[in-house]
């Protein structure tokens, strides 16, 4: 048995043909949600990248194997060997920008649903006990429906360990560099999950990695309730 199903790619609503066989039925192969051309869109973070950041390393903004940011985290004590490394998925490009403004700003829940494939592959390679998404503020999850990172965990078929929640603050794309690393925490613990981390490995999720800062002080207010190591894994970088 083989014949083509038609659908719709999440991201440009164009056909998207997908084959079917007994073999595709009975072994679940994962279907396809994006097109051809939209997957080339994206743009997997490749080469020489930074060991803490994944940042793809240039050789004037490097030193070894970190990039001049982390270094300037690492050298400030209170902020050194908080995240152990952050893993980015894709370069954060116009394409992926307008992606992720339509799915963050604009509400279209189902695009997260298009990432599933790459996240759920990005996970069953990495260990960890809490896989903690980066929270919104009552107020910014009010504005926008839904917490972006919890729906993309959910979508990619995990459970979210929520263990934060977000002081009400200014966006942070409003924010310079230099104004999110001076921020006062921004986190606070949910009582009841604190007993529950110490030692453990944890796993943050967020959408964009852009300064750090956001992945650095939920890594601190965990370290300073009993976290062991922790990591991060965001689509962009």
């Amino acid at each position: 048995m083989n014949w083509l199903a038609s659908e719709h790619c999440l991201f440009c609503h164009g056909e998207l043909e997908t084959a079917a066989s007994w073999r595709s039925v009975f072994l679940k192969t994962e279907r396809e949600y994006i097109c051809g051309n939209c997957k080339n869109r994206l743009e997997p973070l490749k080469g020489d990248t930074c060991r803490i950041c994944s940042k793809v390393l240039e050789a004037e903004f490097r030193k070894g194997s970190l990039c001049y940011d982390c270094i300037r985290w690492e050298e400030d004590p209170h902020w050194s060997g908080l995240l152990s490394q952050n893993i980015s998925l894709y370069r954060y490009n116009d394409f992926l920008k307008e992606i992720i403004a339509r799915f963050k700003y604009r509400g279209d829940y189902v695009l997260a649903r298009g990432f599933k494939p790459d996240i759920a592959s990005a996970l069953k390679s990495m260990l960890f006990d809490c896989l903690v998404p980066i929270p919104l503020s009552p107020e910014r999850q009010y504005e926008r429906g839904f917490n972006q990172t919890e729906a993309l965990i959910l979508e990619s078929g995990l459970a979210p360990t929520p263990l934060l929640s977000r002081i009400h603050t200014e966006k942070q794309s409003k924010k310079s560099r230099t104004d999110r690393i001076h921020l006062s925490q921004v986190f606070q613990m949910i009582p009841e999950k604190i007993p529950d981390i110490n030692g453990k490995t944890i796993l943050l999720f967020d959408d964009i990695y852009t300064t750090g800062s956001t992945l650095r002080h939920a890594s601190k207010i965990l370290k300073e309730n009993g976290a062991g190591s922790i990591y991060s894994l965001t689509l962009a970088r």
